[in-house]
């Protein structure tokens, strides 16, 4: 279970100094259980009990990180096993191979790909966050030539190979950028674990379908002084998609609800195994990779490595990421206010909105797309969407005639006609009554609206 601000404000001085620029202890407790502030600002501590405070604040799950600069990125750090009991902070990293045997040009290509795979949802530009490299070739010299390649690439490396000596030579070219080593095995346990020592990198631990296994290897490393461990329990891909996600769960279980010091780091799941030995048309397998990273972004992957670049396959994936990483507890909003779209004059059209970001960005893309001129309205209903906020009393007449004053919105046009969301019609009347504007019911969908200015206005 999450960490309480009653559970941290007991270990706290309770001197109510406000030398941490909070008014109380409790009201410092209260802004590190939501990570709002640093433990460090609190000066009254002694060096037992800021080490127990940061014990008592330490996530459940590691977080380990990858990459160095502005290249990092950081896995892991679950506390709950549950979105509404608290929040999820550090969202899955989604990560697309190479291997060591393309073509120059084509492995060029591909990297370009990934660098610039990118799209805009509700105001947050969507990445991809990691390269990995596959030593397909198993040559070391192959393997580190690739590796230098990606060297100077905006994104962090997963370096992907089962062979110590291929490792070796890797790490020897792109070492210091901190990648994540794929990864150490029951059978290279010693070679592949004294490199992680020495170069001080990340390390994934590859126990396929045996945690019994995985948590000794897990507790070997742990004793060669190796913290940031991410553990891979195997990805079964096809009939076995079960196993993979008993094993993903109980991981995560021990990690969190029994504090099992073996199982205590990010997971790492690999979609891109679903492509191997697999004689199916690329649409199909693009199709089912994609509902297997679906599947292990729902049950707690941290890290996922896939194949397949379409757009049309990532940008689901990216599109669950973006929701399951969202705070369930703070509505995603835009600012409220007046919002201009095409060429303007004392006579274009009024629409109004609401707050809701997803909302909001599907009618702004509506409108561009759609090349239309309005003022756009947009209502401060908490971060909710038309018919929640109507329900919930939000979006009501008093609400938008006051939004007409704060914007001003009578000094640039010459009219009084506002036109609402269709599912906002069972307020058109109190609107009206409280504004003094004429209402009109426009379209329940967004993307009628250019052809409903048009025809309509």
């Amino acid at each position: 279970m999450s960490v309480t601000a009653m559970d941290i404000y007991r270990l706290l001085p309770k001197t109510n100094c406000a030398k941490c620029g909070e008014a109380s202890c409790m009201a410092f407790a209260t802004k590190l259980s939501e990570k709002e502030t640093d433990l460090e600002l609190c000066t009254e501590l002694a060096a037992n009990e800021m080490q127990a405070l940061e014990n008592l604040l330490a996530p459940a799950v590691r977080e380990v990180i990858i990459g160095k600069g502005d290249k990092a990125i950081a896995i892991g750090g679950d506390e709950v096993l549950y979105r509404y009991e608290l929040t999820y902070y550090n969202p899955t990293a989604l990560v697309i191979d190479v291997n060591d045997e393309m073509e120059a040009a084509e492995f060029e290509e591909r990297v370009k790909t990934i660098e610039n795979t990118e799209f805009e949802r509700t105001g947050e530009l969507l990445t991809l966050d990691a390269i990995a490299l596959r030593n397909k070739s198993g040559d070391a010299d192959k393997f580190a030539a690739a590796a230098s390649k990606l060297k100077e690439s905006k994104y962090p490396l997963v370096l992907c190979s089962l062979d110590p000596l291929a490792m070796k030579k890797a790490l020897e070219v792109v070492g210091d950028e901190n990648p994540l080593i794929y990864g150490v095995t029951e059978n290279n346990f010693e070679d592949m674990a004294d490199l992680a020592v020495e170069y001080q990198c990340p390390v994934t631990l590859f126990v396929p379908g045996d945690l019994e296994k995985m948590k000794e290897l897990s507790h070997a490393l742990r004793a060669k002084g190796l913290k940031d461990i991410v553990l891979d329990p195997g990805t079964f891909v096809g009939d076995a998609i079960g196993d993979t996600l008993d094993n993903f769960v109980m991981i995560k279980r021990l990690a969190i609800e029994e504090r099992d010091e073996d199982f205590r780091f990010p997971i790492l799941g690999i979609p891109a195994l679903l492509r191997l030995n697999n004689d199916e048309d690329e649409v199909t397998k693009s199709i089912k990779e994609a509902t297997i990273a679906a599947t292990l972004l729902n049950k707690y992957a941290d890290i996922l490595i896939l194949n397949g670049t379409e757009i049309w396959e990532i940008i689901p994936v990216l599109t669950l990421r973006q929701s399951l990483y969202t705070d369930p507890r703070k509505p995603q909003a835009v600012d409220a206010g007046l919002y201009e779209f095409g060429e303007l004059d004392e006579n274009s059209p009024v629409l109004l909105t609401t707050n809701f970001a997803l909302t909001y960005y599907t009618v702004e893309g509506d409108l561009k797309s759609g090349k239309a001129s309005t003022y756009l309205l947009v209502l401060d209903t908490v971060g909710r969407a038309v018919d929640v906020s109507l329900a919930g009393g939000q979006l009501n007449g008093k609400a938008v005639a006051d939004l007409i004053k704060e914007t001003g919105i009578e000094d640039k046009v010459k009219t009084r006609k506002m036109i609402i969301p269709g599912l906002a019609a069972p307020v058109s009347g109190e609107i009206e009554d409280d504004s003094g504007w004429e209402v009109v019911v426009g379209p329940r969908d967004s993307s009628a609206v250019p052809d409903y200015l048009t025809k309509e206005l």
